[in-house]
This record gives C-alpha cells, sequence and structure tokens, in this order.
C-alpha cells in the first residue's frame, strides 16, 4: 500500500491550493479515504472523510464551506481543493485509508502574507 501526497505550497491568505492523493497497492475503489492535517504543536486533526464511490463526504466544522474532497476512482486519486485559505489552515496535510491505519509523508501547506 502506497499513499502519496502532493499540491502543497505557500499560498497568501485568501488563496486557494488543490491537494493530491495518489494510491496504489490496494483496489482504491474499495476504500474510504481521508483528509487529516497536524499544525506545529498540535494534535493531527481529521478534516474530510469520503466514501469510496465518493456519495458522501463530512467535514471538519473549521474547514466546512471551504474545503471540497472528492475522488477518482478511475485514477486511484484523491484530492482536497482549500478555497479561501486562513492562516490557521498552515499544516501538514496526510491522506489515509479508512481501515489498515497506512498513511502518507504528508505534504506542507503554508498559509502566510
Amino acid at each position: 500500500v502506497q499513499l502519496v501526497e502532493s499540491g502543497g505550497g505557500l499560498v497568501q491568505p485568501g488563496g486557494s491550493l488543490r491537494l493530491s492523493c495518489a494510491a496504489s497497492g490496494f483496489p482504491f475503489s474499495r476504500y474510504a479515504m481521508r483528509w487529516w492535517r497536524q499544525a506545529p504543536g498540535k494534535e493531527r486533526e481529521l478534516v474530510a472523510h469520503i466514501t469510496s464511490t465518493g456519495a458522501y463526504t463530512d467535514y471538519a466544522d473549521a474547514v466546512k464551506g471551504r474545503f471540497t474532497i472528492s475522488r477518482d476512482n478511475a485514477k486511484n486519486t484523491m484530492y482536497l481543493e482549500m478555497n479561501s485559505l486562513k492562516p490557521e489552515d498552515t499544516a501538514v496535510y496526510y491522506c489515509s485509508r479508512l481501515s489498515g491505519g497506512y498513511w502518507g509523508q504528508g505534504t506542507q501547506v503554508t498559509v502566510s502574507s
């Protein structure tokens, strides 16, 4: 199982980024997936969840209305579209498979002017 995040970077407040999570080594379309984040000195927190088909999604209150989770099962890839970014969104963002405890290496998102 391999999960590889990409798309992080430095963005100004109010800006946008799109993160990707490329999955391999397992039947991606059979598993729900999640995005998490961890800011310096804080615990890892769940950001968003998507079911295996993409029919159901859920978000942390802090990102609701600004972030959108999606997936393309044909490409074995999950996405996190992040809009109206705030400095408090600064963190390392991770993707995970719902079961089995598999995580990517993370991608840094920094929101700063």
